[in-house]
């Protein structure tokens, strides 16, 4: 264990975070299942964190709704579905959208050739199979179109509604790579021409998009068998 529970309140926080984040993107990602049991010292043991900042996040997770508390039993994974999953995308591609759109009308000569360079090491990033890398960038591209944007605050308000976004798993998810390349090239069109409204509604599809793979790939899982060979790692964290 790298924590004995004893740290400052910071550091706690940072493990309790790290710990949610982890247990979050597997539910999102459907590894683990509605209805499964999650125990504060399995996510302790996986993390190799003490079993205070793992529960202080099942708690966390409760109140975001993602787990129930029920007397006797534990936490356990509350219900989630594709739909839930589109429904947090469309909130996300709102929110993007107008970035996206700002980003447009700020473009300034220095901060587009940025972007465009983000683009082209996303490509060979693609082109190589590196899916690390190709996540790596893909979140660099969105993070300087935030930047363009210059709205901390609606920045802010995106990463609240990203953060339900099991970023680790994509790499898993069939036509991601293929998608991200080919929706960013309509965004980046839009924002090379600034023109606001071409720039909102590529990123709106493009986060839409990602969405439906994503809850395609969560409705698939969901719909296999509880006994699966792919969900052992996640079954270990439940028992």
């Amino acid at each position: 264990m790298t924590d004995n529970g004893s740290g400052s309140a910071s550091a706690r926080r940072q493990l309790s975070d790290k710990a949610s984040s982890y247990v979050r993107g597997l539910v999102m990602s459907g590894e683990l299942r509605p209805g499964s049991l999650v125990r504060p010292e399995t996510i302790g043991a996986a993390l190799g964190i003490s079993t205070t900042p793992s529960r202080e996040a099942l708690q966390a997770l409760r109140v975001e709704g993602f787990l129930e508390l029920v007397p006797r039993r534990g936490f356990i994974v509350a219900p989630l579905t594709g739909q839930d999953i589109r429904d947090l995308f469309t909130v996300q591609s709102l929110i993007g959208g107008e970035l996206a759109a700002r980003a447009a009308r700020n473009a300034a000569s220095e901060s587009l050739a940025e972007l465009e360079a983000l683009h082209h090491e996303l490509i060979a990033a693609a082109a190589r199979n590196n899916l690390a890398l190709l996540e790596e960038k893909n979140h660099a591209f969105h993070r300087q179109i935030n930047r363009m944007a210059a709205s901390r605050k609606m920045s802010w308000a995106l990463g609240l509604v990203a953060r339900y976004v099991p970023r680790r798993f994509y790499s898993a998810i069939e036509g991601w790579p293929q998608a991200t390349v080919a929706d960013h090239e309509a965004l980046l069109e839009g924002i090379r021409h600034r023109d606001p409204e071409a720039a909102r509604l590529a990123m709106e599809n493009h986060i839409v998009h990602a969405g439906e793979l994503l809850a395609t790939h969560f409705d698939g899982r969901i719909g296999r068998s509880p006994h699966s060979a792919g969900d052992a790692g996640a079954d270990q964290l439940a028992r």
